[in-house]
């Protein structure tokens, strides 16, 4: 392994702008590309070079990462970038791309010569900003000497969980936990909403809870966004988390179990872009609880 990495990070919204600005800050070189150039550019400021295309920007590329919006962009976008990857170089995937993408990204990888890394990561925009993500990461052996560094860049701890990338076992655990994530967000949402339709000060249910086992620092923060009215910068968007939800109803079916929690999810993250908030933190689901917006 060198001490230095050229590494193409294509995708730079809330998370991948955030990864690729640590892996920057961690020394290594930085190329990046996203679709709209107006969210890459700033990256220039932290030493990156901004291309005008996916194959400009992984040329020279010693790792690829992907964080885009599905498995069909990122295929997509690959696509375009392949006349200039490089054979041999090691391509971690860290889009939230769903149980079905994994198997077809992974031959793409097999055949245009690149080392595959399924290896999406938990956190929002805070842990991503502070390089404290998690990232689940499955691959070979071999080749997991170059890709370390730029896990180490971007996150706290590295999970893996097992050897061949195909399987992928990274996705299904990302997405197990995503469950949970989503469950969580909607029902913070609806929470605040019950209160305020009843009467109740929100306040008085976190003071119920306090210390005990309902009580959850995440459903706190979340529901005090929308307390505040402090939904933008969104730490992760609406319309990303009803892709997300979508995809894990989806793997439940492909496992035979229905998951009524996460498509009732799936459909207020829907309702709530609608709505015009599909650019606004998750839990601005909650206002798929109302025909209208709801009096201030």
């Amino acid at each position: 392994m060198t001490d230095k990495l050229t590494v193409s990070v294509l995708g730079t919204g809330i998370m991948g702008a955030a990864m690729a600005r640590n892996i920057a800050r961690a020394g290594h070189g930085l190329r990046a590309w996203n679709r709209t150039r107006a969210k890459a550019e700033p990256l220039a400021a932290d030493g990156a070079y901004v291309a005008d295309t996916p194959a400009e920007a992984v040329q020279g590329a010693d790792v690829v990462l992907t964080m885009l919006y599905d498995g069909g962009t990122v295929l997509e976008v690959m696509r375009e970038a392949a006349p200039a990857l490089r054979s041999g170089a090691v391509w971690a995937q860290s889009t939230t791309a769903g149980i079905e993408a994994i198997p077809v990204l992974s031959a793409f990888a097999g055949q245009h010569g690149l080392v595959f890394y399924d290896a999406p990561v938990l956190g929002t925009r805070q842990p991503a900003e502070a390089g404290q993500l998690t990232v689940l990461a499955a691959g070979p052996q071999e080749g997991r000497e170059t890709v370390a560094p730029v896990f180490d860049a971007v996150g706290a701890r590295t999970m893996w969980t097992g050897d061949d990338a195909a399987a992928g076992s990274a996705t299904r655990l990302k997405l197990v936990a995503n469950s949970w994530v989503l469950a969580v967000t909607a029902a913070g949402g609806e929470v605040v909403a019950l209160a305020q339709a009843l009467g109740v000060d929100p306040d008085n249910f976190f003071d119920l809870i306090a210390g005990g086992p309902l009580d959850m620092g995440y459903l706190r923060a979340k529901a005090q966004l929308v307390l505040d009215g402090k939904l933008t910068p969104a730490q992760f968007a609406v319309d990303t988390a009803g892709k997300d939800a979508r995809l894990i109803v989806r793997a439940g079916e492909k496992g035979g179990v229905r998951l009524d929690v996460a498509a009732a999810a799936a459909e207020r993250f829907a309702r709530a872009a609608a709505q015009g908030h599909a650019d606004e933190d998750m839990v601005a689901a909650y206002y798929a609880s109302f025909d209208e917006k709801p009096a201030s």
